[in-house]
């Protein structure tokens, strides 16, 4: 479950996948494979760290491939075998060189952690006997953005963010984070309970765990989440839908894709542009509006792909991905886990949560830039985090959980937390 759409090997293109009839098809396809409808039952992580070499620069895409052996994505390598490491992680390259571990989906989010933890120290020991380091931190605070993937996907991203603004190559190659993912429902109303609930949430919890104050080449402003900055300024139509308008988010989910802007087209020759014509969206294509520039029409596989260049605050993938959050300091990655799998634990909690949370819906940027500053953000803060430590499965998720609640009613981040704990003083 945990494993995204957003996989870094997807198959070139292939003719033979099938058109699409038309938008009322497409739109039925997208609710039915980014919603799979089914009791909740799973949860899964997804853990990003930024890399440098033993200078501090990035290291080359040789040397991760050298380290990562038979685990190595396919695209830092047309023979790698793309492994899972054993507890089960998929290992991810992203185009500044930053590492991500994609997790199974548990049950039980104490397995998760366990097999998580187990993961990171595996891959920490195969980067270091290439003499390359990982470290939490949510932005580059101290390089110049550099990407060094070079497949036509991440050239087409570059071209069309550059267009847009000065984020997109400081996001794609200087930011980290910690994903969350959870099952979407059993049926549209638990769907839709689950879905706006990550939502309302969604400006409380940047706040709560915003720890990116620093980005290298960032426009000038002082942000809690810099991350998060550049994600709300990156391509507003990919990456802020208008949700609070959608009643069913199962059917204005699927009709809001269509309408996002095509970031690439996929063509048989891999060293081909993949830029498609300035502003045509997917639904240009499938109604025939782009024959002559693309020369065909899209394959069920071309909107799987269009899927998977959507960045919403919270993106639906089969299961719901929670991509709003920092990269945390240390281990403090386990709190999000412990804490989404205790306010989505039942409808009556999930109903709880979003009540807790609807005075701050929609402050989305108060949020990245305050962070705790602000006061409200920060009561409804320790007020969320109280509910999940009394919802919480174990008495050590509830003591995790109780500690930052604690935090952030101090107003501290997370990477005050993690010096504290380094140099001895209280953590609250």
């Amino acid at each position: 479950m945990a494993v995204t759409l957003e996989r870094s090997s997807w198959p070139d293109y292939a003719p033979d996948q099938g058109e699409m009839s038309s938008r009322a098809a497409a739109e039925a396809y997208v609710g039915g494979v980014c919603f799979k409808l089914g009791p909740p039952a799973l949860i899964g992580a997804e853990l990003e760290w930024l890399t440098a070499g033993s200078t501090g620069s990035r290291p080359s895409l040789a040397q991760l491939a050298a380290a990562l052996g038979p685990h190595a994505p396919t695209s830092i390598g047309a023979a790698a075998a793309a492994v899972p490491l054993p507890g089960g992680s998929l290992v991810t390259v992203e185009p500044g060189g930053q590492i991500e571990l994609s997790s199974a989906p548990f049950a039980d989010p104490a397995a998760l952690t366990q097999h998580l933890r187990a993961d990171a120290t595996r891959l920490r020991d195969l980067l270091a006997a290439q003499e390359i380091s990982i470290f939490a931190a949510a932005a580059d605070a101290g390089r110049p953005a550099e990407r060094l993937l070079r497949l036509p996907r991440y050239t087409a991203m570059e071209r069309h963010f550059d267009g847009v603004g000065p984020f997109g190559t400081l996001m794609m190659c200087n930011t980290a984070a910690t994903q969350v993912s959870v099952d979407a429902g059993a049926d549209p109303a638990e769907v839709r309970a689950r879905w706006t609930a990550l939502h309302v949430l969604g400006p409380t919890l940047i706040a709560a765990f915003a720890c990116s104050p620093r980005l290298h080449g960032v426009p000038r402003g002082d942000w809690a989440s810099q991350r998060m900055r550049t994600w709300l300024r990156l391509d507003p139509a990919r990456t802020r839908p208008p949700v609070a308008d959608w009643a069913d988010p199962i059917t204005s989910y699927a009709h809001w894709a269509l309408d996002v802007p095509l970031l690439c087209v996929r063509c048989a020759d891999a060293d081909a542009d993949w830029s498609p014509p300035p502003g045509a969206t997917f639904a240009d294509w499938l109604s025939g509006a782009l024959d002559d520039e693309v020369g065909r029409r899209p394959t069920r596989a071309d909107l799987d792909y269009h899927l998977t260049t959507l960045f919403p605050p919270v993106r639906a993938s089969g299961h719901l991905e929670v991509r709003y959050l920092d990269t945390q300091p240390g281990e403090a990655w386990t709190t999000p886990i412990h804490l989404f799998d205790a306010l989505l634990s039942t409808p009556a909690v999930v109903a709880e949560a979003t009540a807790l949370a609807a005075p701050t819906a929609g402050e989305w940027l108060t949020s990245a830039r305050c962070g705790l500053l602000d006061p409200h953000l920060r009561r409804t803060a320790v007020d969320v985090l109280d509910l999940a430590a009394a919802h919480a499965r174990t008495p050590s998720a509830a003591a995790e959980l109780a500690a930052a609640a604690r935090r952030c009613n101090a107003g501290r981040s997370p990477l005050a937390e993690v010096g504290s704990a380094r140099d001895g003083s209280s953590g609250s």
